[in-house]
């Protein structure tokens, strides 16, 4: 496999056996600890506070998805002589990993990129994902360090985001390192499923061998990654997101709980300060971001966003708001103990959205009066929502300002809470498909008007209920 690297790290690669910078940083001492040695269970250097970081150099760069030498030797050494090799060669740092994840904290985006480089080396990669990732490599570019790029091709991706890969290596004069899915197992699912059951059963089957099983299999050969997730991506699942973590769910090189670091360097970025940094250095971009494409992954599953959403909702649409990770970050998403909310006041309570004297808080007998004809003296404009979801949270100021705008016109504007037990209720009468769902109940119909597209500005909403009225 060929490698991300740009002209300056083929200089490195080729006087690697000489005592640059670079080996003699890697040539550092540590100290080590001094419990007496178990050759099957080191557990012992690690607490809940530190992470064991082991710092190997060699003269060749490996390949991403390369295995660890010590997992394939034939020879299998006494204790004694594997502890005399960890000393010789392996330099074990016993890493204090609070203090690493909360140092770069307040740090730079090119800040954090460059020290992630400089204390992994040739065993860190980037994560590029085709879309605004860019950034990643640019700074990356930006420091003068070698550094190596690597991408999963699903087989499905927009022809744009192909090209885009090629402007990008010829634009860093880089190789990057591409991951392909297991024929077999995709032979497997479509020949069972079909070419579009994600549609039908969720995308987490069609994503678990099309990119998760690719990813675990490059992160296999690394000590560190890369990646362009940032804390206004998807308020759900990254709000909370680290500049440094420990991997939860992926494994390294050296293999087990602890043994790969993730980089967050975009972390706290906002997604308009990307994009001017990106324009600013004139770098080149995927073609589809200028149609209104935003999180870019497979074509199938991806479409660009409307006025009034996320940029989240434009991945994997027909499905609920909480489902939005592939896989490859699966560790953001928290075990749920409020009907999926991870935003909570300080009591524990759920904190409410659409909030607004021109907007009618109903409960199920509200609802269920609304469905009687008999009942209903004024047409009705009415949210299905649930409080966490993030692309109901999009909305709320276009909700809010339609309300104020039909106060006082004979047209009522509400909300009705359709997440836990309401949900079988709201899918069975009210046509619930995924949140948010907006209903029009007219003044001389007995059954709502269900919203269909979604375009959730304000001007889209008001020309709805005109062309109803």
């Amino acid at each position: 496999m060929t490698l991300a690297v740009t002209s300056s790290s083929v200089a490195f690669s080729s006087s690697s056996s000489s005592s640059s910078p670079s080996s003699l940083r890697a040539e550092q001492v540590v100290q080590l600890n001094p419990t007496p040695f178990q050759p099957s269970d080191r557990s012992h250097l690690v607490s809940p506070a530190v992470l064991r970081l082991y710092r190997r150099r060699s003269g060749g760069v490996k390949a991403v998805n390369a295995e660890s030498r010590r997992k394939n030797s034939a020879v299998v050494p006494s204790a004694a002589t594997t502890c005399a090799l960890d000393v010789m060669e392996n330099a074990i740092e016993v890493e204090d990993f609070e203090k690493l994840a909360k140092d770069p904290e307040n740090s730079s985006p090119l800040e954090i990129m460059d020290k992630a480089l400089e204390k992994y080396d040739n065993e860190i990669a980037i994560a590029f994902s085709g879309a605004e990732d860019v950034a990643l490599i640019e700074y990356a570019h930006l420091t003068g360090r070698p550094f190596r790029v690597f991408s999963l091709d699903t087989g499905r991706l927009n022809p744009e985001t192909y090209k885009f890969f090629d402007a990008v290596e010829k634009h860093y004069n880089i190789r990057i390192e591409y991951m392909f899915p297991d024929s077999v197992e995709v032979q497997a699912l479509v020949r069972t499923k079909g070419l579009f059951s994600f549609y039908e059963d969720g995308h987490q089957e069609c994503c678990r061998v099309r990119k998760v099983r690719p990813l675990r299999r490059a992160l296999k050969g690394l000590r560190a990654w890369i990646t362009g997730q940032r804390k206004d991506q998807s308020p759900g699942t990254r709000s909370q997101l680290p500049v440094v973590q420990v991997d939860p769910v992926f494994e390294g090189l050296d293999g087990g709980s602890g043994s790969l670091v993730k980089w967050n360097p975009v972390a706290n970025v906002a997604g308009n300060d990307i994009w001017n940094f990106l324009r600013t250095m004139d770098v080149p971009v995927n073609s589809l971001h200028g149609q209104g494409y935003v999180s870019i992954g497979c074509e199938p599953c991806t479409r660009a966003v409307l006025p009034g959403q996320h940029e989240r909702e434009g991945r994997w649409w027909w499905e609920d708001a909480k489902a939005k990770e592939c896989g490859l970050h699966k560790g953001n998403i928290k075990e749920e103990t409020v009907n999926g909310n991870d935003t909570l006041q300080a009591n524990g309570s759920v904190l409410d959205i659409f909030n607004s004297n021109d907007i009618v808080n109903l409960t199920r007998p509200g609802m269920e009066n609304l469905l009687k004809m008999e009942g209903r003296k004024d047409p009705w404009m009415v949210v299905l929502y649930a409080p966490w979801c993030q692309f109901c949270q999009a909305m709320e100021a276009s909700y809010v300002e339609l309300a104020e705008k039909l106060a006082g016109s004979g047209m009522k504007v509400g909300k009705f809470r359709a997440d836990g037990d309401e949900k079988a209720f709201a899918k069975q009468e009210l046509q619930l498909g995924s949140f948010p769902t907006i209903l029009f109940f007219p003044k001389h119909s007995s059954r709502p008007i269900k919203y269909s597209s979604e375009k959730r500005d304000v001007d889209s909403l008001m020309a709805f209920v005109s062309a109803l009225r």
